[in-house]
């Protein structure tokens, strides 16, 4: 099944339409991990890099279903092909969960924040089409995702708060990732501060919404692979 999922992402190019038979069969598979491993698979990098790319896939299925080939699906497509690939060769965590992650807060926090980040990033390409002049509502439809991933994100940093108290006996821990947590919430509240109270629209939007998405992978990646965190539990 793990090798007909990126078949099927791959034909959306063609069809976007089945994506969401990808998608289905992606939703079997984190289920029978589930099962195997008596847990969500939201641990190290392989787990939360397939779910990050189901988040991504739901996200663009939800704009493709009416759509023909063009170039959102050019652009969102070959992203989510790629978060797929680093799925497949990142190290997998094949062990029940440690005691501090054994709680609904940390599998709420995990599953909101990715949900996020697949909402910021398919907002980043809306703003990519923009600059290109390719979408009469691209920036419309950037600054919607980017809203309801910003309100999405927020309830999930006050879970994973939650979740580190019950954890660590404190809501905050001053790591890196946390410290970057805060850094992209302060940059997306930045972006809807200046679009709706400034009143900015056009270029300079798209371009806050793409940064803001490659400072969320910096976030994930970046910060996950060369710093220290409280969040690293994957061998």
């Amino acid at each position: 099944m793990e090798i007909i999922i990126p078949f099927l992402y791959c034909a959306a190019m063609y069809r976007p339409r089945l994506v969401v038979v990808g998608l289905l069969l992606h939703a079997v598979a984190i289920a029978q991990s589930a099962v195997e491993y008596g847990r969500i698979p939201l641990v190290g990098l392989h787990d939360t890099l397939g779910f990050l790319t189901f988040a991504l896939a739901a996200v663009y299925a939800v704009f493709a279903w009416r759509r023909r080939r063009d170039l959102f699906t050019y652009i969102s497509v070959p992203l989510i092909l790629a978060l797929l690939v680093f799925s497949a060769y990142a190290p997998q965590m094949q062990a029940p969960l440690p005691p501090v992650l054994k709680t609904l807060w940390f599998e709420l926090h995990v599953v909101l924040t990715f949900v996020a980040y697949a909402l910021f990033g398919i907002a980043a390409v809306w703003g990519l089409l923009h600059l290109c002049g390719n979408e009469q509502n691209s920036e419309r439809n950037q600054y919607r995702l980017i809203l309801v991933g910003y309100v999405i994100f927020s309830v999930g940093m006050i879970f994973g708060g939650i979740w580190a108290h019950l954890a660590w006996g404190t809501y905050w821990l001053w790591t890196p990732k946390e410290l970057w947590t805060t850094i992209v919430w302060l940059w997306y509240s930045l972006y809807l501060h200046a679009r709706l109270i400034k009143g900015w629209s056009g270029r300079p939007v798209s371009w806050m919404g793409i940064a803001g998405f490659v400072i969320v992978m910096f976030l994930y990646a970046g910060v996950g692979l060369l710093m220290k965190s409280s969040h690293e539990f994957y061998p």
